[in-house]
C-alpha cells in the first residue's frame, strides 16, 4: 500500500525498472516547486519502450486506486509525462531527455538514482 509521496516515487521507478528502463532518477523537489513533491526521471531506447513504461507504471499506481491527474505525450511517444500530483513521472526516449536536460536544469534537486 501507498501512503506517502515517497513510497509513490519509489513505486513509479520500479514499474519503469520493470519494463527495463534506463538511468532512473528520482529527484526531490521539496522546497523548489510546488508542482510536486518528486520527479521521476528515465530513459527508453523507442517510443513503443516509452509507451510500455508509461503503461507500466499507469497500471501499477491503478492497482493501488491511484489515478493520474494528467496524461501527455503518450502517442508520439517521445516524452511521456504522468501527473499524479505528488510525483510527476517523465519517461524520455534518449535524445528527448538530453535535450531537455531536467537534471541540469533543477540541478538544485536531490538526486537518488533508483536500482531495482
Amino acid at each position: 500500500m501507498i501512503n506517502t509521496s515517497r513510497e509513490m516515487a519509489i513505486a513509479i521507478a520500479k514499474a519503469a525498472s520493470d519494463k527495463k528502463a534506463r538511468d532512473i532518477v528520482i529527484m526531490g523537489m521539496n522546497g523548489l516547486t510546488i508542482a510536486a513533491d518528486y520527479f521521476i526521471v528515465c530513459s527508453a531506447n523507442t517510443a513503443t519502450q516509452v509507451r510500455a513504461i508509461a503503461d507500466s507504471i499507469e497500471e501499477e499506481l491503478d492497482n493501488e486506486k491511484i489515478m493520474f491527474l494528467h496524461k501527455e505525450g503518450y502517442r508520439e511517444g517521445e516524452w511521456v509525462l504522468l501527473d499524479y500530483g505528488d510525483c510527476v513521472a517523465q519517461v524520455f526516449m534518449q535524445e528527448s531527455r538530453e535535450f531537455y536536460s531536467l537534471e541540469r536544469l533543477w540541478s538544485d534537486a536531490e538526486f537518488t538514482a533508483y536500482e531495482d
